[in-house]
C-alpha cells in the first residue's frame, strides 16, 4: 500500500487565479496575446499628439513668416512691394494680405496671380476620400481632439473680420487654425508692422498635415492587423499544443476515475519534451501503476479468499463431525483439528494484516540509524532462550560495531530478519548450520543468510517472493506457514530502498543463500 492521498479543499494561494478562474485556458491565451497587440494598437491614439506638435510647428513657422514680412516690407520700394509679396506667397505656398491702419485691404497676393492653394469641394471627391474623412472624424472623436471651426472667407475682407489680426502687435504675432471644407488644416498668422501702419495676414492650406497623419495611421494600422493576425495564429497554436493535449489527458483521467474500461490508454506524447510531455508520461505511469495496484489488490483479495477457505472448510468439517460422533477420543481429535485450524486462520489473518499494512506504515515511518549487527545478535539470543531453533545451529559472523548500520524502522527490520531466519531454519535438516554474515561493501550493508537445505531452483527464485507461495518441507505440519513471510520480508526491504535475491551458496555447498543489500546509514542520509 502507498501513502495516504489527501485532496485539500482549499486552493493554495500561489495557484489562485482570482477573477479569471472562470475563463478557459484558450481564452486566457488569446486574451494575453491580444492584450499585447492592443497595446500596439494604442499607438494609433498617440498620433493625435504627433498631429498637435506638427500643427504647433506650422503655426510657429507661419507667425515667423508674418513677422518677417511685416518687418521687411518697409525696406522694399513701394512700387516693388506687390511683386515682393507675390513672390513671398508663391515661395511659401500661402496667401498674403496687407491691411492698412484703418483695416482696409490694400494688397492681396491672389489678386494678380494664380492662387497657391484651392479648397476642394468634399461633395465632388471620390468615395475613398469620403471614407478617409469618416475615419478621421472617428479617430478625432476617440482621442478627444480639439474641434476646429470651419474656415470661411469673410464677406467683407477687412482686418476686423480676422481674429488673429485683432490679436497681433508689433512685438507678438498671432495665429489660428481652422478646418477647410475637406477637413484639411488652414493655418493663418497675422503680424503688425513696427510703426503700426499696416497688418500682414498669411493663410495656407496645410494639406500635408492630414496626409502625414493618415499615412502614419495606415502604417500603424497595417502593422496592427499583421500583429493581430500573428497573435491569433499564435493563440491558436498555443491552444493546440497546450490545451488540446491537456483536454485529452483530462478525459483519460476521468475515464480512469470512473473505471468504465478495464484498460484506459493515457497518451504519453513521446515527441513532447516540455512540461506537457512530462505531465502526460507521469499520468500514464500513474495510471499504469494504479492499474497494477488494482490488479494486485484484486489478486490479493482472491488469494486471501482462497487461503481462508481451506481452514474454514476443515474447521466446518471438524465441527460437523464432532456433533455426530459420540466417541470421546474421536471427538477430541476433531476438536484438536478445529483448534489447529483456528490457529492457522489466526496466523494467516495476522500475516495478511501485516502484508497489507507494511507499505503504508513504512511510508509514514521515521527512519533512524539501526546497527544490524546488534539487532541480529539480540534476535539470535532471544531465539536461543525460547528454543525455537530446534536442533539447528545458527552461526553469526558478528561485524565490528557501527559497521552494519542502516537507516530504517527497527520493528520492520526485525520482522524481516525473523522471517528470513525462520525460513532458513524450517528448510534446514537436523544438526545443520544456518550461517549469517553482515558486511559493508562500498555504500551498502550486505547480509547473507545461508542454510543447508534443498536450495531453490533457478526458475523458482522469483516466485518464492510472491504472496501465498508456499513450497514447504515434506516433514513440516500443514498450515504452519501462511506463505507470506518472504513476501513481507521483500516488501520491507524494498521499503528501505534495498533489494533481496536468492543465490547458491558462495562456498559451493548445497542449500540456499538469501542476500540482502541495504544502503548504509552514511549513504542514506547524504
Amino acid at each position: 500500500m502507498g501513502p495516504d492521498i489527501v485532496s485539500p479543499t482549499a486552493e493554495p494561494a500561489d495557484l489562485q487565479l482570482g477573477w479569471s478562474r472562470g475563463l478557459s485556458l484558450t481564452t486566457r491565451i488569446l486574451a494575453v496575446n491580444l492584450f499585447v497587440v492592443a497595446l500596439l494598437g494604442a499607438g494609433l491614439f498617440f498620433l493625435d499628439s504627433y498631429r498637435v506638435r506638427l500643427i504647433a510647428e506650422r503655426e510657429l513657422a507661419a507667425r515667423n513668416q508674418a513677422t518677417f514680412l511685416a518687418r521687411s516690407l518697409p525696406l522694399v520700394a513701394f512700387k516693388n512691394q506687390a511683386e515682393y509679396v507675390n513672390k513671398f506667397g508663391q515661395q511659401h505656398q500661402s496667401r498674403i494680405r496687407i491691411y492698412n491702419q484703418s483695416g482696409v485691404k490694400i494688397l492681396d497676393s491672389f489678386a494678380n496671380q494664380r492662387p497657391t492653394y484651392v479648397f476642394r469641394d468634399p461633395d465632388k471627391e471620390p468615395w475613398r476620400k469620403v471614407a478617409a474623412r469618416g475615419i478621421d472624424k472617428l479617430f478625432d472623436f476617440l482621442v478627444g481632439a480639439q474641434v476646429l471651426e470651419p474656415f470661411a472667407e469673410p464677406k467683407m475682407d477687412n482686418s476686423q473680420a480676422w481674429q488673429e489680426v485683432a490679436q497681433a502687435t508689433p512685438e507678438r504675432a498671432a495665429s489660428n487654425v481652422r478646418f477647410a471644407p475637406d477637413l484639411t488644416h488652414v493655418i493663418s498668422a497675422a503680424a503688425q508692422s513696427d510703426d503700426q501702419s499696416y497688418y500682414v495676414l498669411t493663410t495656407a492650406n496645410e494639406r500635408d498635415i492630414r496626409l502625414f497623419v493618415r499615412a502614419e495611421r495606415f502604417n500603424i494600422g497595417m502593422f496592427f492587423l499583421f500583429a493581430l493576425g500573428i497573435g491569433v495564429l499564435l493563440s491558436v497554436f498555443l491552444a493546440r499544443t497546450i490545451v488540446r493535449p491537456l483536454r485529452h489527458l483530462s478525459r483519460a483521467a476521468v475515464k480512469v476515475r470512473l473505471g468504465r474500461a478495464q484498460e484506459v490508454t493515457v497518451p504519453r506524447l513521446p515527441s513532447r519534451r516540455d512540461e506537457i510531455g512530462m505531465l502526460a508520461r507521469a499520468l500514464s505511469d500513474m495510471s499504469i501503476a494504479l492499474r497494477q495496484r488494482i490488479d494486485a489488490t484484486e489478486a490479493f483479495a482472491a488469494d486471501v479468499a482462497h487461503e481462508i477457505k481451506n481452514p474454514l472448510a476443515s474447521l466446518r468439517s471438524a465441527l460437523d463431525g464432532a456433533e455426530r460422533i459420540e466417541d470421546p477420543k474421536l471427538r477430541k481429535q476433531l476438536m484438536d483439528v478445529a483448534k489447529a485450524d483456528v490457529q492457522r486462520m489466526d496466523r494467516l489473518i495476522s500475516d495478511i494484516s501485516d502484508a497489507s499494512r507494511v507499505d503504508s506504515q513504512l511510508a509514514k515511518a521515521k527512519f533512524e540509524p539501526i546497527d544490524l549487527g546488534d539487532m541480529i545478535e539480540q534476535l539470535l539470543q532471544a531465539r536461543e532462550d525460547r528454543g525455537s531453533d530446534n536442533d539447528v545451529t545458527i552461526a553469526f559472523a558478528r561485524p565490528r560495531r557501527k559497521i552494519a548500520t542502516v537507516m530504517g524502522e527497527d520493528v520492520r527490520l526485525e520482522r524481516m530478519l525473523t522471517n528470513l531466519i525462520d525460513n532458513a531454519v524450517s528448510f534446514s535438516p537436523p544438526a545443520s548450520v544456518v550461517e549469517i554474515a553482515a558486511t559493508l561493501a562500498e555504500d551498502e550493508v550486505i547480509i547473507r543468510i545461508s542454510d543447508e537445505g534443498p536450495g531453490v531452483p533457478p526458475h523458482e527464485r522469483e516466485a518464492i517472493f510472491r504472496r501465498f507461495h508456499s513450497e514447504r518441507p515434506a516433514a513440516e505440519n500443514f498450515g504452519k506457514h501462511s506463505g507470506l513471510g518472504l513476501a513481507i520480508a521483500r516488501t520491507i526491504i524494498e521499503g528501505h530502498h534495498g533489494r533481496i535475491a536468492v543465490r547458491d551458496r558462495v562456498d559451493g555447498k548445497g542449500g540456499a543463500c538469501f542476500e540482502i543489500a541495504l544502503p548504509c546509514a552514511a549513504t542514506a542520509t547524504s
